[in-house]
């Protein structure tokens, strides 16, 4: 698959192929997660380097601070015009005005609150929820123009299906195994306007995805993605709803040497840290 094709099937963080990445030396057996990341030489050197070099940048930062004296009439004004030329900068306005089936809605009519909308979207539409028929269904309702919704239910019953199921480690119906812990997470990184006429906008969400099983003898161990998903909302009975979403890989950063973290911990992360609205 061209990392350029775009994807329309409203699976995010992925297209039902997981990659499992084995710890160093690991020879089969044990957990999956535990161990350091391989790929990169010097995992040790590297990360050392990276110590000092924070602690550099940290003592810049320090005497900068130290040399600004007593003035605390540092230009806010200057600051929040440098703010404001950021893609990702906040914009000050409501970010949202309430939530329908958990899931924030009640958006401004404006470009940042079509930002908002279509950051936020991306995070049930990404979610474990979507693997479940009705709760799929009432997410779809919730973000969806009522038009778009039949044929997104649709397409979408039709690829979750029971291989699909299986190749992310999940039983036939989509449930998930004694014993472990199913994850699937996006998290918007920043947005972009593309098109705004007022009554519609397109709204590109740079995203980060899990997707996996956490458990101790997991095939299927969670993994990190990274995808842009391109969405097209209407302003229909005062909200933003999304008409249609397509998905394409990255941009992706290099993979860092951070040590992959026991299945134990990443599944009590799951369940332990809770997700945010997000606001342009």
């Amino acid at each position: 698959m061209n990392p350029d094709d775009e994807r329309n099937d409203g699976l995010f963080g992925g297209s039902g192929e997981t990659r499992t990445r084995l710890p160093e030396g690991e020879g089969g057996g044990g957990d999956v997660y535990g161990g350091r990341r391989s790929g990169r030489g010097g995992g040790t050197s590297s990360r050392s380097l990276v110590t000092v070099v924070g602690v550099v940048v940290l003592l810049i930062a320090a005497i900068a601070f130290a040399n600004r004296g007593g003035d605390d009439t540092s230009s806010a004004d200057g600051d929040a015009k440098k703010a404001g030329a950021s893609a990702t900068a906040p914009s000050g306005e409501k970010p949202v005005g309430g939530k329908t089936d958990g899931i924030p809605t009640g958006y401004a009519k404006s470009e940042q609150g079509a930002q908002s909308a279509a950051a936020n979207f991306t995070v049930p539409l990404g979610s474990a929820e979507m693997f479940d028929k009705k709760k799929r269904d009432a997410i779809l309702n919730t973000v969806m123009v009522p038009s778009s919704v039949p044929k997104f239910r649709a397409d979408l019953d039709k690829a979750y299906t029971t291989s699909f199921f299986k190749n992310v480690g999940l039983n036939d119906d989509g449930s998930t195994p004694s014993g472990y812990q199913f994850v699937s997470r996006t998290t918007p990184i920043g947005t972009e306007v593309t098109d705004f006429s007022g009554d519609g906008a397109t709204v590109e969400v740079w995203c980060s995805g899990l997707l996996g099983l956490a458990g101790e003898k997991s095939t299927k161990p969670v993994t990190s993605s990274w995808f842009t998903v391109t969405m097209k909302l209407a302003w229909i009975d005062g909200d933003w709803k999304a008409v249609t979403h397509s998905q394409k890989e990255g941009p992706s950063p290099v993979p860092g040497d951070d040590r992959a973290s026991g299945s134990d911990e990443i599944a009590e992360a799951v369940k332990g840290y809770g997700g945010f609205t997000y606001a342009r």
